[in-house]
């Protein structure tokens, strides 16, 4: 069995990242780990300008620390009428220790005058794989859609209650993990990260 750990607290990703992974067909199955199990880590301050460098470092760090095999994402919302923002600084948008809550409130105040047609947006998820001796790889996932005007649903976490898939007309809110873990830029990038996977334990 693959042993490997989620370099992340965040509860959300915990529980997207473990549903997503444990449906895969990985021959001889994951034991995953988190970073509760190791409350010694000293927390890693993600200062990169880009998803790939915060998830990068986050993964290495955890690798060494640990010494296994660890699986680290950065992930957030580029809004195009905002140049891209809130991007990297997507969990800290409001400022530091914000709330979901706060963050969507900034996020809609900025877009109060944005018509609907210019409201356009990703989620992206890049994950890194940080390996035994210092080599990693990453995979990139992305989700496109529109930043509704009001908060709706009460499921998933961060921005889902005002991201709109236009495919559903509904928020990932709304649509709940079992068609979010699917269609949402975590799963495509887990999806691709099954494949690296499935490389290393065919090497051995």
């Amino acid at each position: 069995m693959l042993k490997l750990i989620l370099a992340t607290k965040n509860q959300g990703k915990i529980e997207e990242m473990r549903t997503i992974l444990k449906e895969s067909d990985i021959r001889g199955g994951l034991e995953i780990h988190t970073l509760f199990c190791y409350p010694d880590i000293p927390d890693i301050t993600e200062d990169g300008t880009t998803f790939e460098e915060n998830a990068k470092k986050k993964a290495l760090t955890v690798s060494k620390f640990t010494g296994l095999i660890a699986i680290a994402d950065d992930s957030g919302l580029e809004v195009d009428a905002l140049a891209g923002a809130p991007g990297v600084y997507s969990a800290r948008f409001a400022g530091e220790g914000a709330t979901d809550s706060e963050n969507i409130k900034k996020l809609l105040g900025l877009l109060s005058d944005v018509p609907s047609e210019k409201r356009t947006a990703r989620f992206v998820c890049v994950i890194a794989l940080a390996l035994a001796g210092g080599e990693i790889r990453t995979v990139r996932g992305e989700c496109s859609g529109i930043i509704g005007t009001r908060e709706r649903g009460t499921s998933g976490f961060g921005y889902d209650p005002v991201f709109v898939v236009p495919e559903y007309g509904e928020t990932f809110a709304e649509l709940g993990g079992d068609i979010k873990n699917k269609i949402s830029h975590r799963a495509i990038a887990l999806n691709r990260l099954r494949s690296l996977l499935k490389d290393i334990i065919h090497q051995d």
